[in-house]
């Protein structure tokens, strides 16, 4: 069994904005079998707008300066699919 002390000490060396990045790229590994070009782009748009709105003081500029390029990709994702 895992040490309190052991697992704390993992942990600090992570941040809110790795946690949401994780999030976001098993949900885009989770949506390769469904194939639609919509669900990819309300993954990006979604996560765009999680790393806009998540609080800066808990992680890195550059995590929440991410978000609005994910939210313009999703945006011309769904606009690009079509159907």
């Amino acid at each position: 069994m895992l040490s309190p002390l052991a697992i704390d000490t993992f942990l600090l060396d992570y941040h809110l904005g790795h946690v949401i990045l994780l999030g976001f790229i098993v949900s885009l590994l989770g949506a390769v079998p469904l194939k639609s070009q919509k669900v990819f782009a309300s993954i990006f748009a979604g996560f765009g707008l999680i790393f806009m709105v998540a609080p800066f003081t808990t992680m890195p500029q550059v995590y929440v300066l991410a978000g609005i390029p994910l939210v313009l990709v999703g945006a011309l994702l769904w606009t690009m699919s079509g159907r």
